[in-house]
């Protein structure tokens, strides 16, 4: 083979394994291919679930995770890390200690607290840990309103009173260059999203609301902001192009078994998904 072949970008994703493949690890490579990305994967955590929720998960020892992500990146030359469930204080501790060793490296991060039906999965220990050693070293943080509130929030405050604009200063005080905020959860009519920086909304856009419940949205625009980073796009470009790539595969998503939808990451590839209905989607924003 020619040694004369460019490298497609390689993005590093350090996350749980979901066997449903809607969303963790599996929802990452699929998401970082699509983006024309090699995605590189670390197993942090093993789930027990369905497309309905999580039954159980079994956190990675950190040191499995730190030599994995290590043998990897010693070999091959990587363009930006996607970090999604970490299920343990240690495994934020040696996450947070590779992100000191590689500190050029883009990294966004999807703070994966709950699965979308609820379940708990991360403890309020874990939450102080993150904002101590994590989110100082993070490129782009890219929360649901729930989970901004709770990274946000000190103890004594009432979270649900606590606006986006506030979450949002308070978490680049800590040392985010930029918070993108979801609002899927919020009464709005349409889904709201904001990019933040320390000087304030960098930009908002609006998306109609689509009917049904997704597995692993959160997940597909994590991982294709740092597809489109890893790519060279300035990080609210790449912010625009990752919620018209998600809106999208959340459009054509399917229902494979008795739970939630799951995002189409490869509806480029259906047929019906034309140029024409494309633009018909892009006139309703």
């Amino acid at each position: 083979m020619s040694q004369d072949i460019e490298l497609p970008p390689i993005v590093l994703t350090l996350a749980g394994s979901d066997p449903t493949g809607g969303a963790g690890i599996q929802a990452d490579i699929l998401t970082l291919a699509s983006m024309g990305c090699h995605p590189l994967s670390v197993i942090t955590a093993v789930t027990v679930q369905d497309t309905r929720g999580v039954q159980d998960f079994l956190v990675i020892d950190d040191e499995w995770v730190l030599d994995q992500a290590r043998a990897v990146l010693e070999d091959m030359p990587v363009a930006a890390f996607k970090v999604g469930m970490l299920g343990s204080i240690d495994n934020v501790v040696a996450i947070a200690e590779l992100a000191a060793d590689y500190p050029d490296i883009p990294l966004i991060y999807d703070p994966v607290l709950a699965s979308g039906r609820g379940d708990e999965l991360s403890r309020d220990e874990l939450v102080h840990v993150l904002r101590d050693m994590l989110l100082p070293q993070v490129t782009v943080l890219t929360p649901n309103s729930m989970e901004a509130r709770r990274l946000a929030a000190n103890d004594e405050d009432d979270e649900e009173a606590i606006t986006l604009a506030d979450c949002a200063k308070r978490l680049t005080r800590l040392g985010c260059d930029y918070v993108f905020i979801t609002g899927t959860h919020e009464t709005t009519r349409d889904v709201e999203n904001r990019l933040y920086d320390r000087s304030g909304e960098v930009r908002m856009d609006s998306w109609p609301r689509l009917n049904g419940s997704f597995h692993g949205s959160g997940c597909t625009l994590a991982s294709a902001v740092a597809g489109l980073v890893a790519r060279g796009l300035a990080v609210p470009e790449a912010v625009k192009e990752a919620q018209d790539y998600t809106w999208q595969a959340l459009r054509y998503g399917f229902r494979p078994g008795m739970g939630q939808y799951i995002p189409d990451r490869l509806f480029w590839a259906n047929d019906d998904a034309g140029e024409d209905d494309n633009k018909d989607q892009d006139a309703q924003r």
